[in-house]
């Protein structure tokens, strides 16, 4: 019997692929290369010092927790990498080192690892630290530091935020060149260039590690709502961690939507969460707490939005 012609039954998935978690990961690294460029640009050796401070914590808490609990190690996926590059762009250049560090412990010890790890953490980690540090440490975490107008920093003034000064009602002195590229334009670390963002973004649409979906609904959303709300959208855009976190967090695989229409009420949901505490809110910028908010109700959006296999039929309960 020519066993090549036998019918094979097995369980799901039936595909399978080249791509793993490490090479997804990978590249989500090198699409933050040009970010991490630009902040280096900008801030100077203080923000390589801070991102590499961030990816060594990340691993090592992660690396000691899976000793600890006696799990296979993981560091080798590169998850713990892209988390400590993001809570890294998600912070003040000036910040101490152990305030970092802190918020390394909550991203992969608390929000990622004490949740089962990759792929079972309800929010994204890097978001989840950043929001702790703001609460637990609000006065370093909104002292910020415009670099120098000359270009390469020779020396920080600590000042506003153009979003901050925008959602309080000034004028900004910023052209809409210079907040693109980051010039003169004060805030955290990886979210000053949006130039540098853009291009991350489309090397992620080419090597297909993301859909355009929830990054255009989420900046498209928040755009219209700053019109309808008398703000100056292009500057909404431009100035504030809106760009890095509709590319970079609200994307993420494990606290996102599955399906593409979930995925469009996902990027909505943030876009205006974002514009509602950045007008209303204590705060000048809502991302990380929208991005937050939409993360608990993901599983929701997935389990209303689920689409029906071909003949199948659902229970009513």
């Amino acid at each position: 019997m020519d066993t090549k012609k036998l019918m094979v039954i097995a369980p799901s998935p039936h595909f399978r692929d080249k791509v793993t978690t490490t090479s997804v990961m990978r590249d989500v690294v090198i699409a933050l290369l040009p970010a991490l460029y630009a902040s280096a640009y900008h801030f100077g050796t203080r923000a390589l010092l801070l991102a590499a401070v961030c990816v060594i914590s990340c691993v090592l808490f992660e690396a000691l927790y899976n000793i600890v609990v006696g799990r296979k190690q993981t560091i080798g996926d590169l998850s713990a990498v892209v988390t400590g590059l993001l809570l890294a762009f998600n912070l003040p250049p000036m910040i101490p080192i152990y305030i970092a560090v802190v918020g390394c412990f909550v991203a992969i010890v608390i929000a990622k690892q004490l949740f089962g790890g990759i792929g079972q953490n309800f929010a994204n980690p890097a978001i989840l630290g950043r929001v702790v540090l703001l609460v637990s440490y609000s006065q370093a975490m909104t002292t910020w530091y415009i670099p120098h107008p000359a270009g390469r920093v020779v020396e920080l003034v600590s000042g506003a935020t153009p979003l901050g000064t925008l959602t309080s009602g000034g004028t900004l002195n910023l052209s809409y060149a210079d907040m693109f590229l980051g010039i003169g334009k004060g805030g955290c670390i990886g979210e000053g260039c949006g130039l540098a963002i853009i291009i991350g973004f489309a090397y992620l649409l080419i090597r297909r590690i993301i859909t355009p979906t929830i990054p255009v609904a989420f900046v498209a959303t928040s755009m219209f709502f700053s019109l309808v709300l008398g703000q100056d959208p292009i500057a909404h855009l431009l100035t504030g961690g809106l760009l890095l976190g509709a590319v970079f967090m609200a994307t993420d695989y494990s606290t996102s939507p599955v399906t593409e229409k979930g995925k469009l009420i996902f990027g909505i949901g943030c876009g205006f969460l974002t514009v509602i505490i950045r007008i209303f809110g204590s705060y000048p910028e809502g991302v990380s707490f929208a991005i937050l908010l939409m993360n608990i109700v993901a599983p929701h959006i997935d389990r209303l939005t689920k689409t029906k296999a071909f003949g199948g039929v659902y229970d009513e309960k």
